[in-house]
Parts: C-alpha cells; sequence; structure tokens
C-alpha cells in the first residue's frame, strides 16, 4: 500500500483524533538511512522534469511554530540541484503585497517549467493566522470589510472557494501541488520551546510572541481543521503528517513525493533528433582523437 494512503486527506476529518507520532516508527537511524536513498532518487526525478520541462512541482508546507517545516525542507531537498528548486517563506505581507490581492505574492511566486517550488507556509497564511486574528485583515483595505465583526463564515467560505480555483488552475497548467501540514502534538512544541530556551545556540529562534500565539492552540485546531476540510481536492490533496517524530515526518514526505510523481511515466528527458542520434559515435570519436 502507497505510503500516501495513511495520511492523505478524502474526507472530512478531525485533528484531535489525528495521531502524531506514526504508526511504524523507525529509528532516527534507520529513517536517517531509508531517507538519504528516497531523496536520491527524488533529485533523480527533478533532474528529468526539468528536462522534460511541460511540469512543476509545488510543495506546501504549513505547521505549529516548532513542527520543523525548515529542517524537513533542508533535509529532503538536500540532494536536489539547486538551479531546478527553489523556496519561499512567507513572512508578515509588506505594504507593496497588501496592495494586490492576498494570492498576488504567491502567483509570482510559483515554480516555472521544469522546477520545484517550495512554499515554507503558504497562502493558507490567510485563512489561519488572518482567522485566529481578523483585525489583521484590516491591512489589506478590502472593500466592504469595515472590521473584524466582518470576518464571517461566509467570508472565510469565499477565501477557501478562492484558494480552491487558485489551485485547480495551477493543476490545469501542468503543476504538480502537494499540501503537507506537520501535525504536532502542544506536549511536544512546549518540549521544542525549551530546547529553544535552554540551549544557547538555539535562543534566536525564540520569540515572545511563540508564547502568546502558543496560549491560542485550540484556535488553531480549530483553523487548520477547517482549511484542510475545505481545500482537500484530488488536483491539491492535504496530507497530515505527524510530526513529534522529526526524522520520521522528513521520510514519510519524501516517500509521499516520490510515490506520487514516480506515477506520472511520461515525465522523461526529450529524445535526440534522428541526425544527433545517429552520430554519437562520431561525436565520441572525435573527442577521444583530440
Amino acid at each position: 500500500m502507497k505510503t500516501s494512503q495513511d495520511y492523505i486527506v478524502r474526507e472530512k476529518i478531525t485533528l484531535s483524533q489525528r495521531a502524531t507520532l506514526p504508526k511504524n516508527l523507525l529509528s532516527k537511524k534507520d529513517a536517517k538511512k531509508e531517507l538519504s536513498k528516497v531523496r536520491r532518487e527524488l533529485a533523480e526525478f527533478q533532474a528529468k522534469l526539468y528536462a522534460h520541462d511541460k511540469h512543476a512541482v509545488l510543495v506546501c508546507f504549513q505547521g505549529m511554530d516548532t513542527s520543523g517545516k525548515d529542517s524537513l525542507v533542508r533535509e529532503v531537498f538536500k540532494d536536489f540541484n539547486v538551479r531546478g528548486v527553489i523556496q519561499h517563506s512567507f513572512k508578515v505581507p509588506t505594504d507593496i503585497e497588501r496592495s494586490h490581492g492576498y494570492l498576488w505574492r504567491h502567483y509570482i511566486a510559483l515554480p516555472s517549467k521544469g522546477h520545484f517550488g517550495i512554499f515554507n507556509r503558504t497562502h493558507y497564511e490567510n485563512v489561519l493566522v488572518t482567522r485566529v486574528h481578523p483585525e489583521y485583515l484590516m491591512a489589506e483595505n478590502l472593500p466592504q470589510f469595515n472590521g473584524p465583526e466582518d470576518a464571517t463564515e461566509e467570508f472565510w467560505q469565499m477565501r477557501f472557494e478562492q484558494i480552491n480555483n487558485f489551485e485547480k488552475e495551477l493543476a490545469q497548467n501542468g503543476i504538480f501541488v502537494f499540501k503537507f501540514y506537520l501535525h504536532l502534538s502542544k506536549e511536544e512544541q512546549k518540549n521544542r520551546l525549551l530546547r529553544r530556551l535552554r540551549r544557547p545556540e538555539k535562543n534566536w529562534k525564540f520569540s515572545e510572541d511563540d508564547l502568546k500565539e502558543r496560549k491560542l492552540w485550540d484556535k488553531y485546531m480549530h483553523c487548520y481543521e477547517q482549511a484542510i476540510n475545505n481545500t482537500s481536492k484530488d488536483n491539491a490533496p492535504w496530507h497530515v503528517i505527524p510530526a513529534d517524530d522529526k526524522s520520521n515526518a522528513r521520510l514519510l514526505v519524501a516517500k509521499i513525493l516520490l510515490e506520487s510523481l514516480s506515477e506520472h511515466k511520461e515525465i522523461q528527458p526529450p529524445q535526440l533528433d534522428d541526425e544527433t542520434s545517429g552520430n554519437i559515435d562520431k561525436y565520441i570519436k572525435a573527442l577521444e582523437n583530440e
């Protein structure tokens, strides 16, 4: 059975009922060893995708603070050719970004054909952080939006529909869309925040805002659940990845990507024209005789 079957969202889910550790937990050593093999195969696919030049891959990561997004991106994609992959980490929108529609900055960051694009935090911030803090929407200067009270259920359903249409358009234009939610337990987040505070070399990662947002954990879980349930579609499915163990989470993401992408047998390097192909021996001899 494919790895993705245990983690893909095909019907409505309840996050509190989803495990934060995988069923078959590998040791850190075994997970790292298997990941090394899988990511080499992913890199081989990347080379074919680049040469084929008709499709792109967009990989989206969401998760609470400390869920391991940065290190996962580093470890899963470390064997890729840097010319074929680009990462965007979307922070608080700039004034210029806010002056456009909220999806604009994501459109212009999409991968071109032949490339992998990684969104580390994504367009879903616009139905997560802004839903927990609807006052942030005031900075978007939206028409008929006069205050946080205007962020009604109808408003969020509108945004879900806009996001679904955005991702449908991407799929129709040859972009394979993957969305991963790194499902971290509240207890494990506490442990990781404590490590940041207790290890001087990690202190720079800590912000007092981390504790303020942690108090809103239940609100965030509700918003994640709503976002996932409303936007997991065949053309852009969500995968809920148990994230309490970083090594196993990285391996699961890599395996799901490889299994899904390997189904596209049509993605192959272009064939040489007949003349060039027929003269390969000639070219080899010419080089050897220099």
